[in-house]
């Protein structure tokens, strides 16, 4: 059987996929790369925060596979969607990678008073500020390669980026400080490869499962029920993060305000993923009082 892989045309993306394809060849399953340009990839001068949340670098990848261009959609699990579309199902998520965010630069307390850290991400922008309220943020867009290379440039001092990314990219050595999850929480899906299927191709499905792995495929359906009770009412930057711990899946849970002058946090514990991620959400909600995060609406 050879399978054929759509994904993103980022050298992370190539990566990523290629990782897939030789997990794959070790079943005695070849594959080829079915490379898709997102809109996301294509509006590099845009802020994502105005190109419509979550979806710019993932849709094109779900299209293909839909059209019957290729067999799988290959996705860093922080790109999809919260909802999967029809036609589609979450076939397969191996083993997650540190998901945790990382300085490229500078440590936070390297950086001095008024520093200037790039970063293209809603979420990182408001926990530096929570932190940090003298920082100097300012919006930074494109590939890894072009994101590493901003400290020392242009004024920047650091930059945010995934210990995940840095470590398949074989640029670990790059990081000045990993931040601590429990206070910066990742993005959903952060570290983890997706794999999509078309509901009517079982075959696809049953040979990408053989990747799968229980425990991250879980804890990234916890994260990304999270997300999805949150809804399309809320533009307040969020994450969360599951992990397994003493056989119960704890998920903590963030929203914070987008200048992060307040935010909200919780940790919850349970074995049902679905469930246990729209419990944080409401949990969240319900510490709002109302509407007391800035961005936030019902």
């Amino acid at each position: 059987m050879d399978l054929r892989l759509a994904t993103r045309r980022s050298p992370l993306a190539l990566l990523q996929a290629r990782y897939v394809q030789e997990r794959l060849l070790a079943l005695d399953i070849t594959s080829e790369l079915v490379p898709v340009q997102t809109s996301g990839d294509v509006s590099t001068d845009v802020a994502l925060s105005s190109l419509g949340g979550q979806g710019v670098f993932a849709v094109e990848v779900q299209l293909a596979v839909l059209r019957g261009d290729a067999d799988v959609a290959v996705h860093s699990a922080k790109d999809l969607p919260s909802t999967t579309p029809v036609g589609l199902r979450l076939s397969c998520v191996p083993e997650r990678r540190d998901p945790v965010d990382v300085l490229v630069g500078r440590s936070l307390a390297g950086l001095g008073p008024g520093a200037t850290v790039a970063t293209g991400s809603p979420r990182r922008r408001a926990l530096l500020l929570e932190r940090r309220p003298d920082l100097h943020i300012v919006e930074l867009r494109g590939n890894m390669a072009r994101r590493l290379a901003a400290p020392g440039h242009d004024g920047v001092d650091a930059v945010v980026a995934a210990a995940a990314a840095l470590e398949r990219l074989g640029e670990s050595s790059r990081v000045a400080e990993r931040l601590d999850p429990a206070w910066f929480v990742p993005q959903v899906g952060q570290g983890s490869i997706a794999l999509e299927t078309r509901d009517d191709d079982h075959a696809s499905a049953t040979v990408v499962a053989a990747l799968n792995d229980l425990d991250a495929f879980e804890a990234l359906s916890a994260e990304r029920s999270f997300l999805r009770e949150l809804g399309a009412g809320c533009s307040v930057p969020a994450g969360a993060y599951a992990t397994w711990e003493e056989g119960a899946l704890h998920l903590s849970g963030l929203m914070i305000a987008y200048d992060g002058s307040r935010s909200v946090r919780h940790r919850l514990s349970g074995r049902d993923p679905d469930a246990l991620g729209r419990e944080l959400a409401i949990t969240l909600r319900d510490d709002l009082d109302g509407a007391t995060l800035p961005g936030w609406r019902d």
